[in-house]
This record gives C-alpha cells, structure tokens and sequence, in this order.
C-alpha cells in the first residue's frame, strides 16, 4: 500500500547539530521563521514537521496564503541578476574566448 504524502511531507526539512544550544534544530526552507529543538536528529525531524502542519492549519484558519514546495513549485529558468559593467565586460571576455554565449557560461559556473 503507498503512504499518503501530507501537503507539509514536501517541504525542505533540515536537521543540523547546533553547537550554541547542544541540540539538534530542526529547519523549514519555506518557513525560514520556524525552527524546533531536540536531542535526537529523528525527534527534531518530527518536530519540525509537526510545527509546520500547526503554523498551515493555522494559516489555512486565518485565510492566509500557505507557501507552495520549493520541491513542486515551477520555475521559468530565468532570472534578471544585476552586475558592474566591468565584471559584465570580463564576462563576456571569457564567454568570447570559450566559445560560448554568456548565458551559457554563466549557467554552467553556477551549476557547480
């Protein structure tokens, strides 16, 4: 039988040792205001998630726009990014000399 996902099962969910606290925290990426405190990596994970499915119900409660999943939200491929006119030059230098658009080169440096 395959396991029901629950709308909060597709968020991005981070547990990391905090140092300051000496216990796991537990994370939310579309929730960057949340965070849950444990001493076992599996109790902060349900913690976490357990806060997330409280603050939705909530939201849903007050009418408020619930975040979408980075995990399912569509993206277009594009995004505008701003940069000096010198670095552009030097950009479009080391596209020239590769061979490449700028685009393409760009697109390659940020996917490592």
């Amino acid at each position: 039988m395959k396991k029901m996902l629950l709308k909060n099962d597709l968020y991005a969910y981070r547990v990391t040792w905090s140092k300051e606290d000496q216990e796991y925290v537990g994370l939310c990426t579309e929730f960057p205001s949340l965070s849950w405190l444990a001493e076992t990596q599996e109790l902060t994970l349900t913690g976490i998630r357990q806060l997330v499915a409280n603050v939705i119900a909530d939201m849903k409660n007050n009418n408020e726009e619930i975040p979408i999943p980075i995990s399912i939200k569509k993206y277009s491929g594009k995004f505008m990014v701003r940069i000096p006119p010198e670095v552009h030059r030097k950009i479009a230098e080391i596209a020239a000399e590769e061979g490449v658009s700028i685009n393409r080169l760009v697109s390659a440096r940020l996917a490592k």
